[in-house]
């Protein structure tokens, strides 16, 4: 991947997270966004880096809580707000997949 990719990546995810502080549950969130099915292969790769974001920042939250002797909680919760765009996001987006997978179960 060359640095031109890496940055318009970047700006993607900027991109995506400013629409999600507006309205996460936009069916529009990914729409327009050019570069997004050749960098990302759509929306579900998007989703998936933004995941994994969310993880890494959560695990370093979690590493710091136990060294301060917080709870897992209290570290989510600061995660929760230091990041709401991309908490928003990921709860909108993998909420209403869960659902629709409860809802298909059935």
């Amino acid at each position: 991947m060359s640095w031109e990719d890496h940055h318009r990546r970047s700006d993607i995810v900027h991109t995506v997270l400013e629409r999600a502080t507006l309205d996460p549950h936009d069916p529009d969130l990914f729409s327009g966004i050019p570069d997004l099915d050749r960098l990302f292969g759509g929306p579900s790769g998007l989703l998936l880096t933004l995941r994994h974001r969310w993880n890494n920042h959560l695990a370093a939250k979690l590493d710091q809580a136990l060294a301060q002797g917080q709870s897992d909680a209290e570290a989510y919760l600061e995660l929760r707000g230091e990041q709401p765009a991309l908490h928003s996001l990921l709860d909108a987006q993998y909420g209403h997949r869960d659902s629709t997978a409860a809802a298909m179960a059935r």
